[in-house]
């Protein structure tokens, strides 16, 4: 009888440990549902009373802000196009091909991409896109992107593939189709699972990035959300939080809507369509 109220006990407190945890973490969230709505600067949970969009229209009137948006948009479809088709080619020649070492180059591409990150690799990034005059436009942004996120791309998708039979590419081939046919009419659809978690996983990565266009870019029309949002700063460095919560919530809206889109579409199924 001890025994069993002793554990009673233990599931109660770890239930409600972990509700205290959830409200610690859930509190943030939703200010950041109710702030941008507020028109008085509170960092407190309140509800607006009233609710009001004032808010978001001082923030559609910020062209600097606005367009941030759709640099962002570009910037994170242009290195996902990127890495989505690279990391799915390269990723199939490297598990599909009789390559000697071709292990031992995913691990030291993967292993060079981790380790060389960050604000390590802006010198040298910065000197090779300054020296093929490619500073200060969308493209050398996109490259940089899609250059540090492949490496990581491939070892997933790599794996992904590995665990699909040979046979069904063989047996195409076998009823007459061409190694490019079996690819896209047999792999492909399998593959394309793997390829939305690293496309969503791209997207959001480069979404959020602050420091490559930051280096990278110096016309303030070309600069992504991410470096836009601090134009809801004061001179001083203190946030406007009326303002930031409103761009925040913009912001943050196409990567909520993507996820959606995929959980709903493909439902974040990371295996293949085919059993063997």
């Amino acid at each position: 009888m001890t025994r069993y109220l002793g554990l009673y006990f233990t599931r109660i407190g770890f239930s409600a440990a972990t509700a205290l945890i959830g409200v610690f973490f859930a509190l943030p969230l939703v200010w950041f549902i109710f702030a941008p709505f507020n028109p008085r600067a509170e960092l407190g949970l309140s509800i607006p009373d009233p609710f009001s969009l004032a808010n978001f229209e001082t923030v559609f009137e910020n062209g600097f802000a606005m367009r941030g948006l759709w640099n962002s948009l570009v910037q994170s479809a242009g290195g996902v196009i990127l890495v989505g088709a690279g990391a799915t080619l390269a990723s199939y020649a490297l598990s599909r091909s009789p390559i000697p070492g071709k292990s031992v180059i995913t691990y030291i591409l993967l292993l060079f991409s981790s380790v060389v990150s960050g604000s390590a690799a802006m010198v040298p990034i910065f000197l090779i896109i300054n020296g093929i005059g490619l500073i200060d436009t969308q493209i050398a942004v996109i490259l940089v992107f899609a250059g540090g996120l492949l490496p990581t791309a491939m070892f997933i998708l790599r794996d992904f593939i590995d665990s699909i039979p040979k046979s069904y590419e063989e047996s195409a081939m076998v009823a007459g189709a061409s190694p490019v046919q079996a690819f896209f009419d047999v792999a492909l659809p399998v593959i394309r699972p793997g390829i939305v978690v690293v496309v969503v996983w791209a997207f959001v990565s480069i979404w959020g990035s602050f420091l490559i266009p930051f280096i990278l870019l110096r016309s303030s029309e070309k600069m992504p959300a991410s470096v836009a949002i601090y134009s809801f700063y004061s001179e001083a460095g203190t946030p406007i939080v009326t303002l930031l919560a409103a761009y925040s919530l913009l912001y943050s809206l196409p990567v909520i809507i993507l996820y959606l889109f995929v959980s709903w579409k493909f439902g974040f199924r990371f295996f293949g369509g085919i059993k063997a």
